[in-house]
């Protein structure tokens, strides 16, 4: 049997008016590393004798599937496949700690391990050829993966990969002596600075992550349909974390050994990572391309149509690339010559 098979079906997909799960959707489980249960789900596009291939998607730091069933909808409408998945610790994926507004994390190793299982265990549901989607956090740990020697993608594309995070007015040197000093302590499980950052106080003037505000509120009326996928402010042991796989990714040699074409498509207005560092590692890329989108915050696939336009666009020229869309039109047989004499 496969090491990640999955072992029961059928996890719920939440969706509200205006933001319905796509058609031809199916949630299911795995196990990930350490036996915990994972979310994961895989569309079919409808209407197609053959997909062109699979989209897998791995959203960022809080954010589970439903957070993405627009762009989803999307790539289904282009003839892919997807398959998306809850990291562990958010969505409906086991989380780490017993509150679960604590964005916690251990070791990046966990999460890789978790992503392979995933791999191992959709395979045979998802034709290839394969494109690896990862906004933030996600396409941190998807840059890693294929650093790492995976090879089943035939293209990615990142938006805003959280490589080197901001801090703020905090130099790094002292965020990272303030992590270690605190997870030396015991304190890995506790919030940052003790803030919990309730997800459920937010407001689009004061932390929304992009200027589309209509699909700001529509997210938000997501969260308070379903209190369980909400996930506040991220712990020490995450902030480790997250500081520790954005040094490892950023690895000149790993960075040269990727060697599948990857785009990087940067939020201009990011306030949560620094652009200049994923430019400067989209460059190191043996096939890397940098796109700034200008004018877009951190999350570009949830911005307005203008600034999300460029992601997709982007995304279009690599699945062109790498998945050519193929005419599947019915044969036309020519008509028998008439017989002559």
């Amino acid at each position: 049997m496969n090491r990640a098979a999955a072992f029961a079906a059928n996890a719920p997909l939440m969706g509200i008016p205006g933001a319905a799960a796509p058609v031809g959707g199916e949630g299911d489980w795995f196990r990930g590393a350490g036996g915990l249960r994972l979310r994961a789900a895989v569309w079919t596009p409808t209407g197609r004798t053959r997909p062109r291939g699979t989209v897998v998607l791995s959203p960022g730091r809080t954010e589970p599937i439903e957070k993405y069933f627009e762009v989803i909808g999307n790539f289904l409408a282009r003839g892919f496949c997807v398959l998306s998945h809850d990291w562990r610790g958010q969505g409906l994926s086991a989380r780490l700690l017993p509150d679960r507004l604590k964005g916690h994390a251990r070791a990046v190793e966990e999460f890789l391990d978790d992503y392979a299982r995933l791999l191992d265990a959709f395979e045979a549901r998802c034709p290839k050829p394969w494109i690896m989607v990862g906004h933030s956090m996600g396409g941190a740990l998807n840059l890693l993966t294929l650093e790492a020697g995976e090879t089943r993608f035939a293209g990615a594309v990142l938006s805003s990969p959280m490589l080197r995070i901001k801090t703020g007015k905090r130099s790094m040197w002292s965020v990272k002596l303030a992590v270690r000093w605190n997870i030396r302590h015991g304190r890995a499980g506790d919030f940052v600075l003790d803030d919990a950052d309730d997800p459920f106080d937010h407001t689009f003037e004061n932390d929304a992550l992009t200027t589309d505000e209509s699909r700001y509120e529509l997210w938000r009326q997501q969260l308070y349909a379903c209190p369980h996928l909400a996930v506040g402010g991220p712990t020490w042991g995450w902030l480790n974390f997250a500081l520790d796989a954005g040094e490892r990714a950023l690895r000149v040699k790993a960075l040269k050994t990727v060697k599948a074409p990857v785009v990087v498509v940067q939020g201009g207005d990011d306030e949560r990572v620094w652009k200049q560092t994923n430019r400067w590692a989209a460059r190191r890329l043996g096939r890397g391309r940098y796109v700034e989108v200008a004018g877009a915050k951190h999350e570009v696939i949830m911005e307005t149509d203008d600034k999300r336009g460029v992601f997709l666009a982007e995304f279009d020229a690599l699945a062109d690339y790498v998945a050519p869309e193929q005419d599947l039109s019915p044969v036309v047989q020519d008509e028998p010559a008439a017989a002559v004499g």
